[in-house]
């Protein structure tokens, strides 16, 4: 299978910040420039895996910026690609996955991340960035969600992992993932402060005590099933010194872009 790059420049859906809906056009930047390599670490050429690319604006209100969303991610699986999308801040994933479960049923998702994303509303918005698991798993767009990094979760949302059977993992449990969990259809979000920031600090919430980019690739590589979509949001540019985030997205690109080439139709 071959996969689709999108890029979803938004960040109206931000607490605190701005700045993440720039980050598509940066990591597109540097993903195949001669500062690295463009095979994945399993030497898979990146660039015949990805065959599409699809960087359109976004409607400024965030309504019409959700079903544009799902729409391209639609329109890529209709081509029998595979989408791969970059944030944007993490509400982006939401209309993902409602694309995702039109197409595959209720996906396993892996979720990297500093925080849970899980709160029922934040500043008033549902759709916050702070929010799109909470939505994706009340409309049946999840089977199993495991989550992993995990470090600045409140009682309002451990309470409503326990009650959907969510698994929350932090950043030093990474040995209790369950696999078995991460099965077909799989789907991957990354969000970029689930690294820490000593490997990843160019976000607009960094959170000591993250994971290793060397231990967001081993967990990777342990996955027993190709995903049929993936994602890598929260870059923040303009809190990025000399690009070290946006490399570190660039490389997790290219593994995706990889494991998701091997994906059955």
């Amino acid at each position: 299978m071959t996969v689709a790059l999108l890029g979803f420049p938004w960040d109206g859906s931000s607490s605190y910040a701005r700045g993440p809906a720039l980050a598509p056009a940066v990591i597109r930047s540097v993903l195949f420039s001669e500062a690295s390599s463009p095979y994945s670490l399993s030497g898979a050429d990146a660039r015949q895996a990805i065959a599409a690319y699809d960087f359109a604006d976004l409607p400024e209100d965030p309504e019409a910026c959700r079903t544009a969303i799902e729409e391209r991610v639609a329109a890529a699986l209709a081509a029998k690609q595979r989408p791969l999308s970059l944030g944007g801040d993490h509400s982006v994933t939401f209309p993902i996955l409602r694309a995702m479960r039109d197409a595959h049923g209720p996906v396993n998702v892996l979720h990297v991340d500093a925080h849970p994303d899980l709160y029922d509303e934040l500043n008033g918005d549902r759709y916050s960035h702070a929010c799109p698991f909470a939505r994706a798993v009340e409309e049946g767009c999840i089977g199993h969600l495991v989550q992993v990094g995990i470090r600045s979760a409140t009682p309002e949302q451990r309470a409503f992992a326990e009650k959907h059977d969510i698994v929350m993992l932090g950043a030093d449990q990474t040995d209790a993932i369950d696999y078995h969990r991460l099965v077909a259809p799989l789907y991957i979000s990354i969000d970029l402060d689930g690294l820490d920031p000593a490997f990843a600090p160019g976000v607009s919430h960094p959170e000591p005590g993250g994971l290793s980019t060397r231990e967001v690739l081993a967990i990777l590589k342990k996955l027993g099933a190709a995903p049929v979509g993936a994602d890598v949001v929260e870059l923040n540019p303009e809190k990025d010194v000399g690009l070290a985030t946006a490399h570190v997205a660039a490389r997790l690109v290219k593994e995706l872009a990889a494991m998701m080439a091997d994906a059955q139709p």
